[in-house]
């Protein structure tokens, strides 16, 4: 004669499986966050972005060709034939925070892996022409409707590097 704890552990058996499948099944049937990268429309998208921003910055009265900061001046008036390839590491870079599958490598390696410090120090760019740029990056987030949440995630990825790229300033 069976017991009834002989019918119990059967059960608390199939009980456990089925409480298993259910929980698998619902986690599979939720779909998983698109990484910030996907969000913005990949690389293509970033690219216009980063194309777009670039040359606002040209002609930005703070931190373009009228710069009070003779550094950034000079950049935006003398070395323009590098700006595509400054637009084609940019792209990577936003790439690379943003989660993608394309990865920035410093072309002067600092203290950090992305290496902004020295890649800015000789801009001796203050925390303010930092902002500017910050701001230029938000219209230009703006002019191409990226949503709300991106367009912060995208600003607090660019903040986070804000003491990175003013190493080089000292306050006058």
């Amino acid at each position: 004669m069976k017991t009834l704890s002989s019918f119990i552990k059967p059960i608390a058996v199939v009980i456990t499986l089925a409480a298993f499948l259910a929980t698998s099944m619902v986690q599979a049937a939720q779909p998983t966050e698109k990484i910030l990268y996907e969000r913005l429309g990949g690389v293509f998208a970033i690219a216009a972005v980063v194309d777009h921003f670039s040359d606002a910055l040209v002609n930005n009265p703070i931190v373009g060709k009228t710069s009070k900061n003779p550094a950034l001046r000079q950049w935006h008036t003398d070395n323009l034939k590098r700006l595509p390839g400054l637009k084609f590491m940019r792209t990577l870079w936003v790439c690379d925070i943003t989660g993608g599958p394309f990865k920035f490598n410093a072309t002067r390696p600092g203290k950090t892996k992305l290496g902004l410090e020295e890649a800015h120090r000789n801009l001796k760019i203050a925390p303010e022409e930092f902002d500017e740029v910050a701001a230029e990056l938000g219209r230009t987030l703006d002019f191409f409707k990226v949503p709300a949440r991106e367009k912060g995630e995208v600003l607090s990825a660019f903040a986070a590097h804000k003491k990175e790229v003013t190493a080089g300033y000292t306050a006058k």
